[in-house]
């Protein structure tokens, strides 16, 4: 297979060129699972077992002929299923980082390092003509997540030092601690909150936060009334 780039981008030279880039893909996961089910000591029925605990059969003969090559599709339930079976993630089947340099994201395109490729499926590095705005907020929300539990889990450290603080020096050292943490989790919150309503108001549900951080959404309208309240 050849290709040829011009000022518009790539000419297809060989028309098979998708079905190429197809078996590809194929051939990386397939790969992936046959290199991580011997890494597990595993045959493939022990694999196909592990599928139908899940709930989802895969057979032995389905399993030997992806990993062979002779099987023409490989649906993407399938990669779920036999990623939760092999104890991996299912990118880590895609784009399996450490273990294949170089994969192909697109028809047409030149093969990019594994983990460049990796990055632009999750979302981590966009391209310029990405719009997927809820899940930049949804990434930058997790970020922010992260940095205000550090902080209140840190300020809530520093105030317990203040209160058992054997001598004035412990004490008036804690409390300057004390007071950067809860600077920083003001902080942290304050971009918590603009992500979170970001979220709603492109129609989306904020996740769930964890309990330390429970008080940070406004408290939901009461909208139960009884026959008492109406009179």
């Amino acid at each position: 297979m050849t290709q040829r780039r011009s000022d518009h981008g790539y000419e297809k030279d060989d028309e098979n060129d998708v079905l190429e880039w197809e078996d590809h893909v194929m051939a990386t996961v397939a790969g992936e699972v046959r290199r991580r089910r011997k890494e597990l000591g595993w045959s493939a029925q022990d694999v196909a077992d592990r599928c139908e605990e899940i709930g989802y059969p895969i057979p032995r003969n389905v399993i030997a002929n992806m990993e062979s090559g002779r099987r023409a599709v490989l649906p993407l339930v399938e990669i779920m299923v036999l990623a939760k079976a092999l104890r991996v993630s299912p990118i880590s089947l895609i784009y399996p980082v450490g273990y294949v340099t170089e994969v192909r994201e697109l028809p047409y395109q030149d093969p990019q390092p594994t983990w460049d490729a990796l990055q632009w499926f999750v979302g981590n590095s966009s391209a310029e003509d990405a719009t997927d705005y809820m899940l930049d907020h949804f990434l930058a929300h997790d970020l922010e997540l992260r940095s205000a539990l550090a902080a209140v889990e840190s300020e809530d450290y520093e105030l317990w030092k203040v209160k058992t603080a054997a001598n004035r020096v412990q004490r008036e050292a804690a409390e300057r601690a004390l007071a950067r943490y809860t600077d920083q989790a003001t902080r942290a919150k304050h971009e918590l909150r603009r992500h979170r309503d970001a979220i709603r108001e492109g129609g989306g549900i904020p996740p769930r936060l964890p309990s330390p951080l429970a008080d940070l959404d406004p408290p939901e309208p009461d909208t139960g009334t009884t026959e008492e309240n109406d009179l």
